[in-house]
């Protein structure tokens, strides 16, 4: 798996047009997060009526997924460094990594509805590290096709996959809730939904990965300390989004029992970040990415606020939306900034962000499964997660704001 400057074997058909790659990106991204990360959250609800699950095993469910996430960036991270080692001359190309990715995705959101439970913490773990492995690879390929295609505005396309994916499964599981489908028959139903979109992408993965630019202005003055806080700024967004993205069906209907929209919170969530995702494409190429990241974290933090303050249908609509929104934008804007750091090896940087993103998610079921079991209610234990949650992302959003004041954009090249 080489970095974003090793160029992959020439392709003997024309290659994609910008758009062509933008739309494998997305569809890589939908069935890697959308499906093989975020359809827990939508059938957790019918799992816990299935009896199948409850609360705390969830958490750890979710957890091994997150652990997994992990593991599969920080592999991504070190790679560079372990091909070195083990002395490969030609290690696994982006694309050729991103389909074994895909291909793992679909076997193991199978593998959800078989028995025995006992397995479901492993295929969980290795579904992120598959979901992981996906995103860093299909994200350094289409970033570096489309700028040297003179395309980066069109990126913001490739982080609508994910809004998709989520709205999709979202809808998916409120019909098969309504038509009183187990558990088991959803899992097979999002395997089937990851073959077809798997099928459109798998040909399209080809083509060579272009050289990177110069160094910008501003990219060679940040130090390592500043790299170091930014990353831990991008994963303390993992760690604050990720306790209403886990349990947001669940908290809502201990808030709203009864009521007849409780399973359209999460496709609104998704939703919302399909459309955050294409609004970025309006932005000026030049823009401080810094300076969008941190009113995307005011975003998210206001959003899970309103689930805190505002328990209510209106509330939890207008929380989903304001979570999904900045969801991926979030992402996209890191990893642009990325590129704009390490050009020479955006793949490397991309995997130590990716692995700090999934520390933050790692902590936060365990966090919420901790505080329901010493929380006089389930209702108080939602309540406390969610205010460190939000917490969090206002803790990151300074460490930005002092990152862009300390360390200024030159001019645009």
């Amino acid at each position: 798996m080489p970095s974003a400057s090793t160029p992959e074997p020439a392709a003997d058909r024309p290659a994609p047009r910008p758009l062509a790659i933008a739309l494998t990106g997305l569809l890589s991204l939908a069935v890697a997060m959308g499906i093989g990360r975020f359809a827990f959250t939508p059938l957790l609800p019918m799992m816990l009526h299935d009896g199948v699950v409850d609360l705390d095993r969830a958490s750890w469910l979710a957890t091994a997924n997150y652990l997994g996430y992990w593991l599969g960036a920080l592999l991504c991270a070190l790679q560079p460094a372990l091909w070195r080692r083990l002395r490969v001359r030609r290690p696994l190309a982006h694309t050729a990594a991103v389909r074994s990715g895909l291909l793992a995705t679909v076997l193991l959101t199978l593998a959800m509805a078989l028995p025995p439970a006992a397995l479901w913490p492993l295929w969980r773990g290795l579904a992120g590290v598959a979901s992981a492995l996906v995103f860093v690879y299909v994200s350094g390929w289409c970033l570096a096709r489309l700028s040297a295609l003179g395309a980066p505005a069109l990126a913001g396309i490739i982080y609508v996959g994910p809004g998709l994916g989520i709205a999709v499964s979202g809808l998916a599981a409120s019909a098969m809730v309504a038509l009183g489908v187990h558990a088991a028959a959803g899992w097979a139903v999002f395997a089937a939904l990851a073959v077809a979109l798997t099928a459109w992408a798998w040909p399209r993965l080809r083509g060579t990965v272009a050289a990177p630019p110069p160094p910008p202005p501003g990219a060679a003055r940040l130090h390592g300390s500043a790299i170091a806080l930014f990353t831990l700024a991008y994963g303390l967004a993992g760690f604050g989004y990720i306790v209403t993205a886990t349990f947001l069906p669940v908290i809502a209907r201990q808030s709203l029992p009864g009521s007849i929209w409780l399973d359209l919170f999460w496709p609104l969530f998704g939703l919302g970040v399909a459309a955050g995702a294409l609004l970025t494409t309006r932005l000026p190429v030049h823009s401080d990415r810094r300076h969008l990241l941190m009113a995307c974290y005011g975003l998210q933090a206001l959003g899970i606020a309103l689930s805190v303050w505002w328990p209510s249908l209106a509330g939890f609509a207008l929380g989903s939306l304001l979570l999904g929104l900045p969801f991926t934008a979030i992402t996209l804007f890191a990893m642009q900034e990325a590129r704009r750091l390490r050009p020479h090896n955006v793949s490397g940087l991309i995997g130590w962000l990716t692995a700090a993103y999934g520390l933050g998610q790692i902590a936060g079921p365990p966090m919420v499964a901790a505080l329901l079991r010493h929380s006089a209610t389930p209702a108080a234990g939602f309540t406390l997660s969610l205010q460190i949650a939000a917490g969090a992302l206002l803790a990151g959003l300074l460490m930005l704001g002092w990152l862009a004041r300390q360390h200024p954009l030159g001019p645009p090249p």
